[in-house]
């Protein structure tokens, strides 16, 4: 089978593997559709988690089974299923424990194109098929679909973990998919006005769209500061970092009042500094004392959450599709697609491709 992989540090290509094999408790897939994620990027092009050598790339995607293991019973090969792109490993203590996104050690639920070989091939293997599947309800498009396994999981996760009171104000910084999922999950939660930091005319467009209130360009001088001037000099009651680098940590502790939380969604793939420190202000931090909670996690995966995303888009409360804003045609497109994702211009929230 051939595969679209990261060859080494800043470099990718098509590579030939062996078909991934069928254990008792797994599924192989063909894909469906797939999506390529700044994930992808920071991975080949910033080394963020360590060099990787002929490992395909992908994370996020819909599936066709094409084989199950003798325990599967929930999935049969020609079943529609959305595969999320974190995959436990359903048993083991970090699980039990309630983190199932860190089974096996930190970011251990993170397999695809971390561990393993990820989606972007001809064939992909998927691990606890029985827990981590779900069918692919027939009345929800490919293009909303896809962006299930990973950027609604994520964003709201980002909203889940903010603590947001009925009512309450929140800052998003960074619109990209992950944070336009972060506002639609913050509007679902509850929240009063949503400030949403970007710049960037289509995502800004979908902000509007998904229940941003008001608009924060970097353009106009630092977020945080305008945040504070538009509040009064309160700040907000939660924040969302989704985008950008270190300094989006900052942005959001100034912003944050004392007692609100700071959800970060956001991947770091580089620091600031020689030793790769991300700093905090020490003044807008209370100088360590103003309960400003600062949560971090990675995005839910298994089937239970996949079914309840796709609940979402069933009921009308949110439309994911319109974050597809560029879609291809065949596997071999999922190379233009990454190099999309990797200079975003303006117009480009999320490339999709279709596989069948």
């Amino acid at each position: 089978m051939k595969g679209f992989a990261m060859l080494k540090i800043g470099e990718v290509g098509w590579i030939e593997k062996d078909r991934p094999k069928c254990g008792p408790n797994d599924a192989i897939c063909r894909p469906l559709a797939l999506a390529p994620c700044t994930s992808d990027v920071h991975t080949v092009y910033e080394g963020a988690v360590g060099d990787r050598h002929n490992m395909i790339l992908g994370h996020e995607a819909l599936g066709i089974v094409d084989e199950v293991g003798s325990e599967v019973k929930s999935v049969k090969k020609g079943d529609r299923v959305i595969v999320p792109a974190i995959t436990p490993d359903w048993g083991d203590e970090a699980e039990q424990r309630g983190y199932s996104s860190q089974t096996t050690g930190p970011l251990g639920g993170w397999k695809f194109s971390n561990f393993k070989d990820g989606v972007f091939g001809e064939f992909f293997h998927v691990n606890h098929a029985e827990y981590n599947l779900a069918k692919l309800p027939p009345d929800i498009s490919l293009e909303a679909a896809v962006m299930i396994p990973d950027m609604m999981s994520t964003g709201f996760m980002g909203a889940e973990n903010a603590n947001i009171p009925i009512g309450g104000t929140v800052a998003v910084f960074g619109i990209g998919p992950v944070g336009l999922c972060g506002i639609a999950g913050a509007k679902l939660r509850g929240a009063g006005r949503i400030f949403a930091v970007g710049t960037r005319p289509k995502p800004v467009e979908i902000a509007k769209k998904y229940g941003a209130t008001d608009i924060i360009s970097y353009k106009n001088g630092n977020a945080a500061e305008q945040i504070l001037e538009l509040t009064d000099g309160a700040g907000v009651d939660s924040c969302i970092t989704s985008g950008g680098g270190p300094d989006i940590i900052m942005d959001a502790m100034k912003a944050a009042k004392a007692g609100s939380y700071i959800s970060n969604n956001n991947y770091f793939g580089k620091g600031m500094t020689d030793k790769d420190w991300i700093p905090l202000n020490r003044a807008d931090w209370g100088v360590g004392m103003a309960s400003k909670q600062l949560i971090t996690g990675l995005c839910p995966g298994g089937k239970v959450r996949m079914e309840r995303l796709a609940s979402i888009i069933q009921t009308g409360r949110m439309d994911p599709a319109l974050m597809a804003t560029h879609v291809f045609k065949g596997l071999d497109k999922i190379e233009d697609a990454l190099a999309m994702m990797k200079t975003k211009g303006p117009d480009v929230i999320k490339p999709v491709v279709m596989c069948e």
